[in-house]
């Protein structure tokens, strides 16, 4: 009688299993679907624990609190991927080419005016809060290249290739804007020492030295020096993610390892989509939607504001300036794209959370209460930008369809 097969509890995974979780991660549905999930884990433990999430949501873990550990330090991980991304796409990407990145470039730079507009025109009038203008601005590249990847696949590369460059220039535009408007008192020798970081990452790269020991606390060191200058960490993120070697060099092609910014970004997505940004939003996401708040919401011009530069802001804004470019400029749209998907994409750029959060919490610091309404608009608006999108790419989708059957 042969004997039954042990079945082994718990085993050692291999490195090939360590592989396979990290490929599935970088999916961008996976990293959307992550972020959902821990939103919607906030929005649940906020309401029916209030006292219990606020109370682990402020608990002291040394200089910082929980959701400072999360905002201005896991947070700088998701940063850092970006100012990989940016730094590739300038340097060998669709950025390096003027002529191709015009219109998304103009475009992003419009859908970013377009929603402080509107929010600044609202928030004017009295009760009105106009330094939250910032809000509505940022577009969610995690969510939107994966609500394009689920609802329509079937629609041509270059639509995702608009959207991840839109995606980019307005990441970069957040960027900005966190260093310039929410630095209020700098201490120039800290910020000295972050710089003097940054210079020797810098040289490390240009000498093709590719220890992490060194370059892991080299990364932290900076971190806290950015830290403790007053201006917001996550710029440490994003610049030590700028200073990074793109180009591949022959050592690069004979070792098979690819320049450092392919390498590392390919290394550290996977920890920013599964845990950086999940448990930022874990953190930061719980709000009160009690109706007696929902109801004050409604009449609130923050929240109009912030819903109306999201949903309308963004869709203006994207395709006006894509449709301007293409007509006073010789650029154009990539061969096979039509502007009904770009309109579409125009829509699902007004799925604003990642760095829409973060800019509400930076606005109203001193705010708790109206903070909270604000990522509870940034909720709102981001939801309806969705579903308007995915409704409007369905039917692209279909329609394109359609067409192949007819032909």
């Amino acid at each position: 009688m042969p004997t039954p097969q042990r079945i082994v509890l718990f085993a050692r995974t291999t490195d090939a299993d360590t592989r396979s979780v990290a490929d599935f991660l970088r999916h961008e549905t996976v990293g959307g679907v992550l972020i959902l999930v821990a939103a919607a884990a906030a929005l649940v433990w906020a309401n029916l624990g209030p006292d219990s999430y606020q109370a682990v949501r402020h608990l002291g873990l040394g200089p910082l609190d929980l959701q400072h550990w999360t905002a201005d330090g896991l947070l700088t991980v998701f940063f850092f991927v970006a100012g990989l991304e940016l730094k590739r796409e300038v340097t060998v990407g669709s950025l390096s080419r003027p002529a191709n990145a015009l219109v998304p470039v103009v475009a992003a730079a419009c859908g970013m005016i377009a929603p402080a507009l509107i929010y600044l025109v609202i928030n004017l009038a009295p009760g009105g809060r106009p330094e939250g203008w910032a809000v509505p601005v940022a577009t969610d590249i995690a969510f939107a290249l994966a609500i394009l990847a689920v609802v329509a696949p079937g629609l041509p590369a270059a639509l995702r290739a608009f959207l991840l460059t839109l995606a980019i220039v307005d990441d970069l535009g957040a960027i900005l804007i966190i260093a310039i408007a929410f630095t209020h008192e700098v201490s120039p020798l800290w910020l000295l020492g972050a710089a003097g970081c940054g210079a020797v990452w810098a040289l490390l790269q240009r000498l093709r030295f590719r220890g992490w020991y060194v370059y892991l606390p080299l990364a932290v060191l900076c971190w806290w020096l950015t830290l403790s200058s007053g201006v917001h960490a996550t710029i440490a993120g994003v610049a030590l993610g700028l200073l990074t070697r793109a180009k591949e060099t022959d050592s690069d092609l004979e070792s098979g390892h690819g320049a450092p910014v392919d390498r590392w970004e390919h290394l550290w997505r996977p920890v920013s989509a599964a845990v950086a940004v999940p448990l930022f939003a874990l953190f930061s996401a719980g709000v009160s939607l009690a109706p007696e708040v929902l109801r004050t919401m409604i009449t609130e011009p923050v929240v109009i504001g912030i819903a109306a530069g999201l949903v309308l802001g963004k869709a203006l804004g994207v395709f006006g300036g894509a449709a301007l470019t293409a007509r006073f400029t010789r650029a154009e749209l990539s061969p096979g794209l039509r502007w009904a998907e770009v309109f579409s994409v125009a829509v699902l750029s007004g799925v604003g959370f990642t760095v829409s959060l973060l800019i509400a919490d930076l606005a109203f610091a001193d705010q708790p209460a109206v903070a909270d309404r604000a990522k509870a608009a940034v909720l709102l608006g981001s939801l309806l930008a969705a579903v308007l999108a995915a409704i409007s790419l369905r039917r692209r989708t279909a329609y394109r369809r359609a067409e192949a059957d007819a032909a």
